[in-house]
């Protein structure tokens, strides 16, 4: 049998040629956990917004991991010392961080699985890929754990400038089209060192941190929290309560056998063994997708019309408010749909609601980022910037919405 050659490249539209470093990370890349990436969206349902927005999280996967090359090879120059199994770890841990990702990633994280994050879920398929893989990825899920002596060997990974951040922005801003999201990967990369143990950005990339920040917020309030994206990923959300009320209720709802295990099973941290562990890693979005064409001809009022909303982009009306919705306001509108219908109050309930939406583009409690000065003090981005809007930005901003039909 002819031996595969697993020091292969790919081609990415984002920077150009991403190579395999060795043997461990192609064959992480074969598995079907892995590969099962490909059919799982990087941004939900943003494609109804954004028509280019079909990328998946095996392209965000593997830009993370070439970034996170990048980032060793700029450490090192730099006498910051990370060994060969480090490197590894980190490749591997950056490689695997989202491989938890459910089907249309965010939209449906808690539809699925009750009480667990796609970080948590991350967690478990590495932890079973360990052991298929003779503890290969030990020192990966120590990193990815925040347990490895080195703090900044998880920074890179997961905090408020790690290479997910950098790539997703970079990446979701060249497919939808948004130029104002674009950053700088290669400059932030550039101005990384590690001090104390660390994580922090030399002085000279003070800009470039700020550049982020404002691209970060951008990309949430105009992008991923977009009111039409928001409505459609609440009836995604809406569409597989109603199959699992009416599985419930004894009435026939088909779907994959994966999609229907999750429907008619109450799967939380507990009860989330190797053998549900299988059956996630059999479903992703043409689950759902084909659910839902089947389920617009289904006799039940509320899952056919909310299922034929998604697949015609016949979405519910939104409107988005810096207040509270007024409580008469919404009663006008549910009533009306209500009576219009001729259905209960449950049922309307699917078709007219409210919600409110959070975002903070910058924690400074949680991981900030630190800005190295030529004195060798270390400041947060905040005081270190001379943007007056940056300090502003770690303040939470709330939105409220209502959703109805037109």
């Amino acid at each position: 049998m002819a031996k595969l050659n697993k020091l292969k490249i790919f081609n990415d539209p984002i920077y150009g040629f991403i190579r395999i470093p060795n043997t461990l990370i192609f064959d992480l890349i074969a598995h079907p956990y892995f590969q099962r990436l490909r059919r799982i969206s990087q941004m939900g349902l943003s494609y109804l917004v954004y028509p280019g927005a079909h990328h998946t999280r095996f392209h965000h996967a593997l830009g993370c991991m070439h970034l996170m090359q990048n980032a060793v090879q700029v450490l090192r120059f730099k006498k910051v010392e990370i060994s060969e199994d480090e490197e590894t770890g980190l490749l591997c841990a950056i490689l695997l961080h989202d491989i938890g990702h459910g089907p249309f990633s965010h939209a449906m994280e808690r539809s699925i699985v009750e009480g667990l994050h796609h970080e948590d879920i991350s967690l478990l398929f590495m932890q079973e890929l360990n052991q298929e893989f003779n503890g290969s990825l030990s020192i990966a899920i120590e990193i990815f754990k925040g347990d490895h002596p080195k703090k900044f060997l998880n920074q890179l990974v997961s905090s408020q400038l790690d290479m997910d951040r950098m790539d997703y922005l970079k990446r979701d801003s060249f497919y939808t089209g948004v130029a104002e999201g674009n950053v700088n990967s290669e400059r932030l990369i550039s101005m990384l060192t590690v001090v104390n143990g660390q994580l922090a950005i030399e002085e000279k990339g003070t800009y470039s941190v700020e550049k982020f920040l404002m691209a970060r917020r951008f990309m949430y309030w105009q992008v991923y929290l977009h009111k039409t994206g928001i409505v459609s990923e609440q009836l995604l959300i809406r569409i597989l309560q109603r199959a699992k009320v009416l599985l419930k209720q004894g009435v026939v709802v088909q779907a994959s056998k994966a999609l229907l295990f999750f429907m008619t099973h109450k799967i939380a941290q507990g009860n989330f063994n190797s053998s549900v562990l299988d059956q996630f890693s059999n479903l992703d979005d043409v689950d759902i997708l084909s659910a839902i064409k089947q389920w617009q001809t289904h006799d039940d009022f509320v899952l056919s019309r909310l299922s034929q909303m998604v697949i015609n982009r016949r979405l519910l009306k939104v409107k988005m408010k810096n207040s509270p919705i007024d409580d008469l306001n919404f009663r006008k509108h549910f009533n009306s749909f209500k009576e219009s219908n001729s259905i209960s109050e449950e049922e309307a309930s699917y078709f007219v609601f409210k919600g409110k939406i959070e975002n903070t583009a910058y924690n400074r409690d949680n991981q900030p980022i630190s800005i190295l000065r030529k004195n060798g003090k270390l400041v947060d981005v905040t005081k270190a910037s001379d943007h007056l809007n940056l300090s502003t930005m770690s303040k939470k901003v709330t939105k409220y919405y209502i959703c109805y039909p037109k």
